[in-house]
């Protein structure tokens, strides 16, 4: 079962949601603020995805922009990142697709398509 964690008030998490629907592909919506990953989940989903962990940071959000975290991401180590990621999932890039073969920070089409087949 593919899972979508997403925030509800997202334009980019309705437009994937409704792609979804759209195209007839099962998935579980999974409210990102109130059950954000941890840090084992994230951990895995960053590692099955195969990207640079400062991938899965939501790099246009209020709370990355107050807490200052473009200057700070380049200075800290992987367990660092992980931990605040954990801590609050607004820090956490979305919507953040899961299948069984890929993981996808943000909503690009192609990728989508690709990682739902």
């Amino acid at each position: 079962m593919n899972k979508v964690y997403c925030y509800s008030r997202c334009t980019t998490c309705k437009k994937a949601i409704k792609w979804l629907e759209d195209n007839k592909i099962k998935h579980e919506v999974i409210d990102i603020k109130e059950n954000h990953p941890d840090e084992k989940t994230l951990k895995d989903l960053h590692k099955k995805s195969g990207l640079p962990l400062k991938k899965f940071f939501n790099t246009s959000g209020q709370l990355y922009r107050e807490m200052e975290l473009s200057k700070k991401l380049p200075d800290m180590t992987e367990a660092e990142m992980y931990k605040i990621l954990a801590s609050d999932g607004m820090l956490v890039k979305r919507p953040l697709l899961i299948t069984d073969k890929a993981v996808i920070p943000g909503f690009k089409e192609e990728q989508w398509k690709e990682a739902t087949k």
